[in-house]
């Protein structure tokens, strides 16, 4: 039997699941998914940011219930240190800490403009402008982490919670055909290779729900 569960809803549109999921991953923590039904009226909403807080994914583990990603990510490295979800170096760990929490709060424009769809493919996409700043900032971020850690992950050699929190960006980034520079196509070939990526984005296409909001034709 598994040591925990973890509650996710839809493989394909959810950068919350994904999120979550990575980071459990990460940890080395063997755990069962139980996934929402696709009917379920709450985690719709949150699908279409319309929920007031994200309450998915959800981890229960030796008697402890967490949700949140960052409280996850907080949880796992308390329970596995081993797993260095977070830099050994104090600075380091403040940084990724800092930028973890800038996209587990923020970005609302890129989140509203390009929904996570693996299953899509919008190369003729019209980026909103609101979300231009999201894109020049998440940019931002990557390139200076990647140049001052020496890549190929956001805090060097060994990818840790920050890349499973930008995962579903570059998932993104790749649905729309996002222009980036060439550090950050790097970074996305990176992510999009690893095993987990890899098995997530598999499993999101045997997904036979589709939420038509989520699913924009262009």
């Amino acid at each position: 039997m598994a040591a925990a569960t973890l509650t996710l809803s839809s493989k394909n549109y959810s950068s919350w699941s994904l999120r979550g999921w990575l980071l459990t991953r990460f940890a080395g923590l063997a755990f069962e998914e139980i996934m929402v039904s696709p009917d379920d009226e709450d985690a719709r909403k949150e699908l279409l940011l319309l929920a007031p807080s994200i309450r998915v994914p959800c981890l229960r583990h030796d008697g402890v219930t967490v949700w949140n990603n960052m409280a996850i990510a907080e949880y796992l490295n308390e329970s596995f240190p081993k797993a260095g979800l977070w830099p050994a170096e104090r600075v380091a760990r403040s940084h990724a800490r800092a930028i973890c929490g800038e996209m587990n709060s923020g970005f609302a424009n890129l989140r509203a403009s390009l929904p996570m769809n693996l299953k899509g493919h919008f190369p003729r996409h019209k980026i909103w402008a609101g979300a231009r700043p999201d894109i020049e900032r998440i940019t931002e971020i990557w390139t200076d982490c990647l140049a001052r850690y020496g890549g190929p992950y956001l805090f060097g050699a060994r990818r840790g919670a920050a890349d499973a929190f930008f995962a579903p960006v570059v998932t993104r980034f790749t649905t729309y055909d996002v222009p980036l520079n060439p550090a950050c196509m790097a970074y996305c070939k990176t992510i999009s290779a690893m095993p987990e990526l890899k098995e997530w984005a598999a499993a999101a296409q045997l997904e036979p729900d589709e939420i038509e909001q989520l699913h924009m034709d262009f």
